[in-house]
């Protein structure tokens, strides 16, 4: 739960020809040149850090004050340029419907599961991690932490997203409102078959379209737009009698 920003990213292995008749594919067991991601990598983040530097966007405090300085900033840069940076790139070691399958779980959670807290009272919260490099070491890896109440609530809104910030963000093949057209066109030409529970939950979505009648009569939601359904209406002052399992979508 500390902080740690970063970036999950699924890019295709190719893409369509600029006339849409056939797929252009990358070369089998290649993707990028790791020499030459990593001096891009290394060169955009130094670039990034010294604009950010520059526009003083970046705080420093107690022992590191002197850093606010440009020369001193920049001379602590300096033997950074000179060392090799290493961007991982290798094949996932569970192939890409392990990556598929860890990332449909992990971009709809919050910072923590319900699961993993263990105990909890005025004096701390108490919930369980995960410490892989001592499960590669062979030792106990499943540990209890307890946190005041306070750096509980920080590191957990810490991962609180920015208002207005989207979670997920499509680009590319699946960002046009004709993304559907677009992948449909992409399974033709490399012959890939068509998943059944695509055809099953379109079907259902036209027929539930078809036999709503009174959707237009239905109030937009604020947020989305999209047509809100009623349940119940009560008094003020009185408990509904439907109980709901709230569904919260982080995306």
């Amino acid at each position: 739960m500390t902080h740690h920003p970063h970036l999950h990213i699924i890019a295709p292995g190719g893409g369509l020809s600029g006339d849409g008749s056939h797929w252009i594919s990358c070369r089998p067991g290649f993707f990028l040149p790791v020499r030459v991601l990593s001096r891009l990598f290394r060169r955009l983040f130094m670039e990034g850090l010294a604009d950010l530097h520059a526009a003083g966007r970046i705080a420093f405090h107690g022992d590191l004050t002197h850093l606010a300085e440009a020369d001193a900033f920049a001379a602590m840069l300096a033997p950074l340029r000179r060392v090799d940076w290493i961007v991982y790139a290798k094949r996932p070691f569970g192939g890409p419907e392990a990556v598929l399958a860890y990332l449909a779980r992990y971009t709809h959670r919050v910072a923590i599961a319900n699961s993993r807290l263990v105990a909890m009272d005025r004096h701390g919260v108490t919930f369980s991690w995960k410490d892989y490099r001592a499960r590669s070491a062979g030792k106990a890896w499943r540990k209890t932490m307890t946190l005041t109440p306070h750096e509980f609530i920080r590191r957990f809104l810490l991962h609180v997203l920015p208002d207005g910030f989207h979670r997920i963000r499509h680009y590319g093949l699946l960002a046009s409102s004709r993304r559907a057209d677009t992948i449909a066109r992409i399974r033709q030409i490399i012959a890939a078959p068509i998943p059944a529970a695509t055809t099953v939950d379109r079907e259902a979505e036209i027929s539930a379209e078809q036999s709503d009648p009174v959707d237009e009569q239905r109030p937009p939601c604020p947020c989305c737009g999209g047509r809100m359904i009623l349940v119940e209406r009560f008094a003020p002052g009185t408990a509904p009698r439907t109980i709901l399992a709230v569904r919260i979508d982080t995306s």
